[in-house]
């Protein structure tokens, strides 16, 4: 910061120290005065080249990052986590319980919970299908059993 405030009171200085000898040149109007005679002020080489490209932003920039989190349920109500962070696989079919992925939608917000407990509670029914069909089925096993040894 401090290499610009110098420059730019070289620039005053050279400007004060310029300006009576202009104002001499125009009051001789006898002697003309060529170019080649008047000495050149040198500026900074800042002031010399203007910046190429774009002038830069005062906008605020914000970083972003790409995540892709993606949560699937098999049929057998078995939950699994992928996870991609731009173009490369984080992760993939990592085994979750379904209650984390409850809690998680939960705190994710309502609409999100609402979709994921409406698949969980289709997985629960279908659980609790299979489950009285096994007791059945075991429930007749114990009977065929139970004849046997009589």
């Amino acid at each position: 910061m401090s290499d610009t405030l110098t420059e730019v009171k070289a620039v005053e200085e050279t400007v004060v120290e310029e300006t009576p000898a202009a104002a001499e040149a125009s009051a001789a109007p006898t002697k003309p005065v060529e170019a080649t005679e008047a000495p050149k002020p040198e500026a900074p080489k800042a002031a010399e080249k203007p910046k190429a490209g774009r002038p830069k932003s005062t906008a605020k920039k914000t970083r972003t990052v790409e995540l892709t989190l993606t949560v699937t349920a098999s049929a057998e109500g078995e939950w699994q986590a992928d996870l991609v962070h731009g173009t490369q696989r984080v992760v993939s079919g990592l085994v979750i319980p379904a209650i984390a992925v409850s809690k998680a939608a939960k705190e994710l917000h309502e609409d999100i919970a609402e979709g994921i407990e409406s698949v969980l509670e289709a997985a629960r029914d279908q659980h609790r299908t299979r489950m009285e069909e096994l007791e059945a089925e075991l429930a007749k096993v114990k009977a065929q059993l139970a004849e046997l040894s009589e």
